[in-house]
């Protein structure tokens, strides 16, 4: 916050520009093809390919990002992140990262089709990556995009309207809300590879009628191909569908001219990725703010006031979107390889993800749980007990998630530990994990009871059963086994007469399994002293109605 607020022309100027979209998705189950989706995906010729080992044999090629990357985080988080030897070979075992990058190099740019007269703005793409997690049914999207020389209006646009998985709706000149009016996927040679359709209203339209779903747009659909949100595709490498709303999770990195011009109500749209405005207009109500930079603001290193040998920096997280701001006359600020871009890149990056997967595995079980419930029908024996086997699954997967995936603690390094707490804080982690772990035990619970409920009658049967039974070896005993003298007669008598003896007798024992409880009763009766033998009578009779 400055002292006082600029006008629009004294707004700060963006020098450089980064944005990064981290958008995850749920990864519906293979039908008949039980191969993890990444070896699916690396089989099926697609512009995407595997990254390979970051750590090279030799040394010397090992970059330096890399090792401050490596260095900032606890050492449960870099088994996480990079296993205890970061092979890519073979199956993912609990040795090495259960992590997956796959990585498409055919687009090269983007181009922005901005409202009104404006020219398009082209960007550079980065790089496009999909992120696979061992036994999670999650995959994350993740998009880099640069740009330079802009003025902060226009970031602010993409920081608000990049990231739109569909629109929110239609003005009236059917303009799609929000979004911009074309994004197209460009190559080396600036062709188009692919472009929006925000517009086509019945396709979106029609995508919810039918389907009760909603569809996403053609640029983003043809990225992700040949993953497909249709899950009747034959055969699809892997169908997914969508875990939270239209808006993809964003981060964003501005270099600007002089930091101190940015106003307070700038910087609240950059930290809620909200619409541009005037620099005086606060973005949302100002009682609702009231909190930002206690809420919002990381100032470790933002002070206006200070002047030489300080990279004035700050941080601001929402959930939603973090956004770093600083000093583009400061080198530290812009260094790609030992500065904050570098930490911005690899560090907060990795923090993000990190806290965005936590969020999307604990979203994927809790849709997971309800899909479950949704199948049960307690009338039909084969439904609960698929019932009983689905909900076993998930709770395995929910107790892998927990002991392998999710940790409080993440560094020691003060600001990458304080803005996971934060960010993780913002999301909403801590009580979406404490409701599907009691929701998880609940069904555990239902599970026990049930097992010691059927326990409990597979017990009366046997002992019903063992009661009765009684009364025979009882006579048998008293009579002598050798009451019959059938020793001179042939081995087929004998036969004749075992299964004479065995076929009534295992009839008897079935019949009495059939009427155990009906049998429990009448005993229960029996043993009633304050019931009179009409009673009795009434409860034996009940056997047989």
């Amino acid at each position: 916050m400055v002292d006082q607020q600029p006008t629009a022309g004294d707004r700060p100027h963006v020098e450089a520009f980064r944005q990064i979209v981290v958008w995850p998705l749920q990864l519906m189950p293979g039908i008949g093809d039980t191969r993890p989706p990444w070896q699916r995906l690396a089989a099926a010729g697609s512009p995407w390919a595997e990254l390979q080992d970051d750590f090279p044999t030799d040394a010397a090629l090992y970059q330096e990002r890399h090792y401050r990357e490596f260095v900032a985080f606890l050492p449960h988080v870099r088994r996480f992140l990079y296993g205890e030897r970061a092979s890519h070979v073979g199956q993912t075992t609990y040795g090495e990262s259960p992590i997956r990058i796959f990585r498409r190099t055919d687009v090269a740019r983007l181009r922005l089709h901005l409202d009104g007269e404006a020219a398009p703005l082209t960007l550079d793409l980065v790089h496009a990556d999909l992120y696979f997690f061992y036994d999670v049914d999650v995959v994350i999207l993740v998009i880099e995009i640069a740009g330079a020389d802009m003025p902060l209006p226009l970031a602010q646009e993409i920081v608000y309207r990049f990231g739109r998985a569909y629109p929110a709706g239609w003005d009236e000149e059917g303009r799609a809300v929000n979004c911009f009016r074309s994004v197209e996927w460009l190559d080396g040679d600036d062709r188009v590879l692919a472009a929006s359709d925000f517009t086509a209203r019945d396709r979106y339209m029609s995508s919810v009628c039918r389907h009760q779903t909603t569809a996403i747009s053609a640029h983003w659909q043809w990225l992700l191909e040949p993953l497909s949100l249709d899950p009747a595709e034959d055969p699809p490498v892997a169908a997914y569908r969508q875990l939270e709303f239209h808006r993809m999770p964003i981060m964003a990195w501005l270099a600007l001219d002089d930091p101190r011009r940015l106003t307070r109500a700038d910087a609240m749209r950059l930290a809620f990725a909200s619409a541009p405005g005037e620099p005086e207009d606060l973005p949302y109500g100002a009682g609702f703010l009231d909190d930002f930079e206690e809420a919002h603001c990381y100032d470790r290193f933002h002070d206006a006031t200070r002047r030489e040998g300080w990279v004035d920096t700050r941080l601001m997280c929402s959930g939603q979107a973090f956004v770093a701001v600083g000093d583009a006359r400061r080198p530290f600020f812009l260094d790609g390889e030992r500065g904050f871009l570098a930490q911005f890149r690899h560090q907060f990056f990795l923090v993000g993800l990190i806290a965005h997967f936590h969020r999307s595995a604990l979203l994927m079980l809790s849709d997971r749980l309800v899909t479950t419930m949704n199948r049960l029908d307690p009338r039909r024996r084969e439904s609960v007990g698929r019932f009983r086997h689905d909900i076993r699954a998930t709770l395995e997967v929910f107790l892998r998630f927990t002991h392998r995936y999710y940790f409080s603690e993440i560094s020691d390094q003060a600001p990458i530990r304080e803005i996971f707490r934060m960010w993780s804080g913002h999301l909403g982690t801590g009580r979406l994990f404490q409701e599907l772990r009691e929701e998880i035990n609940d069904m555990a619970g239902y599970l026990e009871t049930d097992l010691l409920r059927r326990q409990a009658v597979t017990i009366l049967q046997l002992t019903v059963v063992t009661l009765f039974s009684q009364i025979g070896m009882l006579a048998t005993g008293f009579l002598g086994m050798n009451i019959f003298g059938w020793n001179e007669v042939d081995g087929w008598t004998k036969a004749a007469i075992f299964l004479a003896a065995l076929i009534p007798s295992a009839l008897i024992t079935f019949y009495t399994v059939l009427k155990a409880r009906r049998l429990a009763n009448f005993l229960d009766s029996l043993a009633n002293e304050k019931m009179g033998w009409k009673a009795k009578l009434a409860a034996l009779s009940e056997i047989w109605k």
